[in-house]
C-alpha cells in the first residue's frame, strides 16, 4: 500500500488544525488551472503565535525551525480545506516561499526555512521537492518570526 500525506502526517504524529481564517483582505487559497496558492500562514498553535520575536535577537535557529515547520502544517490546513479533505490531490509541491524576521547581521534563513522543506518532503515524499524562496525581512504580522507561503500542482 502506497503511503498518503495523511498517513505520513499520522506516521509523524501531525495532526492538522482547523484552518485559521483570513485576518486581512485576502483569501488564503487561490486554485487556478491545476495550480493551488496558499496565502503566508503564520506559526500558529492552537490558534496563537507559539513564540514572537525575531531570528538573531530573541529568537533561536532551533525556534526558528520549529517555526517554519508549524507554518508549513498551517500551509497544509489550509491547502487540505481547500482540497475537499484530500491532500492526496497534491501532486507536486512546486514552490515554498519563506519570510524570516530577523536583524540586518543574520545569516542563516536557509537553515530556517528548512523545517518548512523537510516536512514537505516528509508528508510527499518527492513530490514533496521544490523550488523556494528565503527572505530576510524586517518584520512581519503581530511580530512573528517567520512565514510560509507554498504553490502546489493539484489533480
Amino acid at each position: 500500500m502506497t503511503a498518503t500525506p495523511e498517513s505520513r502526517l499520522a506516521a509523524l504524529d501531525i495532526m492538522l488544525p482547523v484552518a485559521a481564517a483570513p485576518v486581512a483582505n485576502y483569501v488564503t487559497t487561490v486554485r487556478t488551472g491545476n495550480l493551488l496558492v496558499v496565502s503566508g500562514q503564520l506559526p500558529l498553535v492552537d490558534g496563537k503565535l507559539f513564540i514572537t520575536g525575531k531570528l538573531g535577537d530573541e529568537v533561536s535557529a532551533h525556534a526558528g525551525v520549529a517555526c517554519a515547520r508549524a507554518c508549513l502544517i498551517n500551509v497544509l490546513a489550509q491547502a487540505k480545506a481547500a482540497l475537499d479533505g484530500d491532500l492526496s490531490r497534491i501532486t507536486r509541491v512546486v514552490r515554498l516561499g519563506g519570510f524570516i524576521a530577523c536583524t540586518p547581521e543574520f545569516t542563516d534563513h536557509a537553515t530556517i526555512m528548512n523545517g518548512a522543506s523537510d516536512l514537505a518532503v516528509d508528508v510527499f515524499g518527492d513530490a514533496g521537492r521544490h523550488a523556494r524562496s528565503t527572505i530576510g525581512v524586517p518584520s512581519l504580522p503581530v511580530n512573528a518570526p517567520v512565514e510560509v507561503e507554498a504553490l502546489f500542482e493539484i489533480a
